[in-house]
């Protein structure tokens, strides 16, 4: 974004929130400071400690390419939850959230920093992403979001009875143990396609992944059962990005994403944020050991 145009670079600093006013050679130097700590924020290590609750989602943002056509592309967070129960961001890429290659070298370069000890990955349905989750994260489950799915059951139930549709849908989620929830799904699986027939092969389709955080502790399956997570962090970069509207590169989005996220994770880890999951129920992730090693993910590809 740096040098490009009178445009690009009011926008850089209104999106920082830098005071207007100051020169282009002042803005060009923010940007090299900028680049230097986002480059050592999205390659720093991850082998501090496990993190067995891992994220994924993407945010679109329109992007202008070599040919310089305005298109839309995905920005991709990945964050996690640490073996303490606290958060961190753990990286950042901007591609083709559909394309396979593209995740399975954003997760590759995840594990080549460390990442290990993954029980547990969140995310929407990408066909990508899935693909490469299964060559990349071997050993870990997968929990599909229930809220973008829930969007995709209600895209076959006609508006008329969305409302009812949804209520029945979250009945799932409101049991007390696994088995209820798995035999909930099931009632609720019948009731909807009774009337809807689309759903039930979807449903059939979706149960393991959608109910995936039911094996984990109970005191978890709120934070784990969808990217909910990730929302304010998506919504912080669309607020930061809607000043700049369309980047001129990819560099550009990760400069200015990437110093949205440091803040983040650095508010995350201030002394005063309470834990995002607490430390004893953490523990219930390890009944046979009490301070042992956690285990790394299985090898991929």
């Amino acid at each position: 974004m740096c040098g490009v145009s009178t445009r690009s670079v009011d926008d850089l600093v209104a999106a920082l929130g830098i005071d207007s006013g100051i020169s282009k050679s002042e803005v060009s130097r923010i940007c090299a400071g900028l680049d230097e700590v986002v480059t050592a924020f999205r390659t720093r290590r991850l082998d501090h400690i496990a993190f067995p609750y891992v994220y994924l989602d993407a945010t679109y943002l329109h992007v202008r390419n070599a040919a310089s056509q305005v298109v839309s592309m995905a920005v991709v967070v990945a964050s996690g939850v640490r073996a303490d129960g606290d958060r961190e961001i753990l990286g950042l890429d901007v591609g083709d959230s559909e394309d396979e290659v593209f995740w399975r070298a954003f997760l590759t370069g995840l594990k080549k920093r460390g990442l290990a000890g993954v029980q547990l990955v969140v995310s929407d349905q990408h066909a990508g992403l899935v693909a490469a989750l299964k060559r990349s994260f071997q050993g870990a489950a997968h929990q599909r979001c229930r809220v973008h799915f829930a969007r995709n059951l209600l895209a076959h139930v006609p508006k008329t009875h969305a409302d009812m549709a949804a209520a029945v849908f979250r009945t799932v989620f409101a049991q007390p143990d696994a088995e209820t929830v798995a035999a909930t799904w099931d009632e609720v699986r019948d009731q909807l396609a009774g009337r809807f027939p689309k759903i039930g092969p979807l449903m059939d389709d979706a149960k393991t992944e959608v109910l995936a955080f039911t094996v984990f502790p109970r005191a978890h399956w709120s934070k784990i059962w969808s990217t909910n997570p990730l929302e304010r962090v998506n919504k912080e970069i669309k607020r930061r990005a809607r000043v700049v509207g369309i980047f001129p590169n990819d560099a550009a989005v990760i400069r200015l994403v990437g110093a949205v996220l440091a803040d983040m994770h650095d508010e995350w880890q201030s002394a005063d944020n309470r834990r995002y999951l607490s430390e004893g129920s953490m523990a219930l992730l390890y009944p046979e050991r009490d301070t042992g090693a956690i285990a790394a993910i299985d090898s991929g590809e």
